[in-house]
């Protein structure tokens, strides 16, 4: 019986193991909730998907969904992060080009001067030496043959990184668009309390007045007059505070979106209502949460990505074949670059093995495993905040609506005292002063109801960002 000749074995035993892939496949991130499992602090109403990607848009106030798109075109932390995407994305390309073969063109020019290398002296028995020069052109090419699933493991790592600086992207803005609703409900908010506490100034000014008539006509005292110049001060002291808050909330939205202090006062000067959330928030169930929010989604890739990393360092302990390749034209002199008749062609298979490394490759792989079970590890760390940070949202939302229900009826009733009061004062059964005292507790009753409504469209933000609303229809996969 014939033998293979031992190039011929060399090259079938490689081929063995072509399609070879070391480390563990990956088989999805660990469960973490029941698939059906409600929300705990969910509402009656709570159970149906989400309707709006866009869920600003649910609050009604056009002005607001302009903001939120200047921020997520401008603002330079999403510039940023969008920045590092691209760069993942190129690693990504990089990492798969790596599984292709190299080729390129090269040109050489060799002079050399040799000493006691004139071959024909040397078998008359004697000795000199020798210049000469040497022309080549041609192509090479290389490949480093994916025996045991390094390149393409490496590519499966970087295609996963990429997914996860995607879902990064996405996580920072729903983060941003939740801050810019946030920050614009204070400002409505900060708008309208500065034009009650200013009411509540003049309120109390005529108050102060009156006493001041009184006590002309010796039916008040100094005290009287002290005490409601005391109740003045407050309201003062409450405006400056109310014009600096609003100063700086008008600054930061023009940050938030990407400009320079400023630039949106004019804009947003004029006062407005905080916008308010819908009758109706919907919520879904945890399983869509995780699905659908993108810190857990980056968690989840970059679990993919390390688990990838265990067969790039599994195969490193293998060896490495490359496949090397030249062909060409070349002489002693310029004309043997033009005979294409007398090409040279090479072909050069390389083995690299360190097979003696004490340990290295070995600790590399332990460590690699060790990086996905600690990837793993804070993937159930993040599943477990997201859950908490909606059941937390969901609490909060809806004890705010509690909350405004019942700053409205206070209102309500402050509105009533104060008709009823105005009556009394037409019939002579009540003083301008009880009428005054009235109209600054329903002044009081309007400034707790505002701060209550932007508590609520902060919770509404809070709990919309919270689902991981707002970016599923912004980025594309790689």
């Amino acid at each position: 019986m014939r033998k293979a000749p031992a190039p011929a074995a060399l090259l079938a035993a490689l081929c063995l193991p072509g399609c070879m892939m070391l480390g563990p496949d990956y088989a999805g991130p660990p469960e973490t909730v029941p698939p059906a499992a409600p929300f705990v602090r969910a509402g009656p109403a709570d159970g149906a998907p989400p309707a709006l990607a866009s869920w600003w848009e649910g609050l009604g106030d056009p002005l607001l969904d302009r903001l939120v798109g200047r921020a997520l075109a401008g603002n330079a932390d999403i510039a940023a992060t969008r920045a590092r995407t691209r760069a993942a994305l190129a690693v990504l390309a990089a990492r798969r080009a790596d599984l292709f073969p190299r080729a390129g063109a090269q040109g050489l020019y060799l002079h050399g001067h040799l000493s006691d290398v004139d071959f024909g002296a040397i078998r008359d028995g004697a000795g000199g030496s020798e210049d000469f020069d040497y022309y080549s052109l041609g192509f090479n090419a290389s490949w480093e043959v994916d025996l045991f699933g390094r390149q393409r493991r490496g590519a499966e790592a970087a295609l996963a990184r990429a997914e996860a600086a995607q879902a990064s992207l996405a996580d920072a803005r729903l983060g941003l668009s939740a801050e810019l609703v946030r920050t614009y409900a204070d400002l409505r908010d900060r708008q309208r309390r500065l034009a009650l506490a200013r009411e509540t100034l003049a309120l109390r000014q005529q108050a102060l007045d009156l006493m001041r008539q009184r006590h002309d006509q010796g039916t008040a005292t100094e005290l009287d007059i002290e005490r409601q110049r005391m109740r003045i001060e407050e309201p003062r002291a409450r405006i400056a505070r109310l014009e600096a808050e609003t100063a700086a909330l008008l600054d930061a939205l023009a940050v938030l979106s990407g400009t320079v202090p400023g630039t949106l006062d004019a804009e947003l000067a004029p006062p407005r209502p905080a916008p308010l959330p819908p009758a109706v928030v919907t919520v879904d169930n945890p399983a869509a949460l995780l699905r659908r929010r993108p810190d857990i989604r980056a968690a989840e890739r970059t679990l993919a990505a390390d688990t990838a990393a265990i067969g790039v360092a599994a195969a490193e302990r293998f060896p490495k074949v490359t496949l090397l390749g030249s062909l060409g034209v070349g002489g002693t002199d310029l004309s043997s670059l033009s005979r294409l008749d007398d090409l040279s062609l090479f072909a050069l298979p390389r083995i690299e093995w360190t097979f003696l490394d004490f340990g290295r490759a070995g600790a590399m792989l332990a460590q690699a495993e060790a990086r996905r079970d600690e990837t793993e590890a804070r993937y159930r760390g993040v599943v477990l905040a997201a859950l908490r940070d909606a059941e937390d949202a969901l609490a909060r939302f809806h004890a705010s609506r509690t909350r405004i229900a019942g700053f409205a009826r206070t209102l309500a009733a402050a509105e009533r005292s104060v008709v009823l009061l105005r009556q009394r004062e037409q019939g002579g059964t009540a003083s301008r002063l009880q009428l005054i005292d009235a109209e600054d507790q329903r002044v009081s009753a309007a400034e707790t109801l505002s701060g209550a409504e932007a508590d609520l469209t902060r919770d509404y933000a809070a709990l919309q960002k919270a689902l991981g609303l707002g970016w599923e229809d912004q980025e594309k996969g790689p």
